[in-house]
């Protein structure tokens, strides 16, 4: 059975799809074209997550896994960033990685 919301909404294929882009697809991709800025999962999970928010994800998130408390909005929003940087490549993570570390004041 799925995960559902209160409202009966069932999150688990959205979770999973979130979950393979940024586990497997993203890392796997980064690692073929050798010169993507990151390469990690979990700076996947950052880059994306802190773009569905415009800021740093854990100010807006209350725990972790932070994909497990997002709602479907959220979900879809994180999905469709993934997707860019998959189908847009390099230029796209560039980018999106440059705007999360800014918000962290890493830049």
């Amino acid at each position: 059975m799925g995960q559902r919301t209160l409202g009966g909404d069932d999150l688990g294929p959205l979770r999973e799809a979130y979950l393979e882009r940024v586990e497997d697809r993203l890392p796997a991709r980064a690692r073929a074209a050798g010169d993507w800025p990151i390469h990690e999962d979990h700076c996947f999970a950052r880059v994306v997550l802190d773009n569905v928010f415009g800021d740093e994800w854990y100010a807006h998130v209350d725990g972790s896994p932070a994909y497990e408390r997002l709602s479907r909005a959220e979900l879809e929003r994180a999905v469709d960033i993934a997707d860019r940087m998959l189908s847009e490549g390099r230029p796209a993570v560039i980018e999106l990685n440059e705007k999360s570390l800014r918000w962290r004041g890493e830049r």
